[in-house]
């Protein structure tokens, strides 16, 4: 039998986990991309009794070219058909731009630019031939401020905001819906791996990686191009509209 699958990087974990979970429960067939091979299985297990009539997993590492560029080269050799993808892959590192690992920084802009640059510009044909398909980027709402303390970090997920804008638009005719989620602090492992799990970045109250996920789906469903989960996140962004950018500088980089 021959599926449309949604594809979700960063699929083993927090926001990614939780889409596919919802989206196991819909019935939907899914193809999950992650660096953890044990992980994945157990993932897969969990969302075939759940309800997906089919998970295929795929071990890649998206801040490699070589695993990223075979795994594309591998969907495009199977042409397996993708009509949703979830571009949720992404890490961040704090610190002094000048003082943290160059080549962590580099792989930081390869797994949250150029992965997902790569995989869209690679399944968008096929959507755009059948007149449907639906992509979701994950960014954040450190798109809509500089970061200081997290210079790389917040520059990437600017970048996913602006890119998923502009193809909302540009895709609108094609009937492909496409979507930014842009979560706040979430409790996900990101805050452990980017070194801020205890710093005023991540609230005691902030959100859970479930009501995020359905947020995204939600918005995503409904064609709204940008979500911001959460009456906070959304007030952050408005205030931020209004506030000088020097002032916002200063306070972000306190708060790292």
């Amino acid at each position: 039998m021959t599926h449309s699958y949604t594809l979700i990087t960063g699929a083993s974990s927090g926001l990614g986990l939780e889409m596919a979970r919802l989206l196991a429960a819909r019935g939907r067939p899914l193809l999950l991309v992650a660096r953890r091979g044990d992980r994945l299985t157990a993932v897969a297990d969990e969302l075939r009794e759940a309800g997906s009539p089919e998970v295929r997993t795929f071990v890649v590492d998206l801040a490699l070219d070589r695993s990223l560029d075979e795994f594309v080269e591998l969907l495009e050799a199977e042409g397996l058909c993708v009509d949703t993808l979830i571009n949720n892959a992404g890490f961040g590192l704090r610190g002094a731009f000048a003082d943290l690992d160059m080549d962590a920084q580099i792989s930081c802009v390869q797994v949250n630019v150029r992965a997902l640059t790569l995989l869209t510009r690679t399944l968008l044909p096929g959507m755009k031939t059948r007149g449907e398909g639906a992509i979701l980027n994950v960014a954040s709402t450190a798109a809509f401020q500089p970061g200081p303390g997290m210079a790389v970090y917040y520059a990437t997920k600017a970048y996913v905001l602006s890119l998923t804008e502009a193809l909302a638009e540009e895709l609108r005719p094609h009937g492909i819906r496409v979507t930014c989620l842009c979560p706040g602090p979430t409790h996900t492992a990101f805050a452990a791996v980017a070194g801020s799990a205890h710093s005023s970045l991540l609230p005691l109250d902030a959100l859970g990686a479930p009501f995020v996920a359905r947020r995204g789906l939600a918005a995503l469903d409904r064609g709204r191009v940008v979500e911001l989960p959460g009456p906070r996140n959304k007030l952050l962004v408005f205030v931020l509209r209004f506030v000088p950018r020097a002032w916002v500088r200063k306070v972000v980089a306190r708060m790292q």
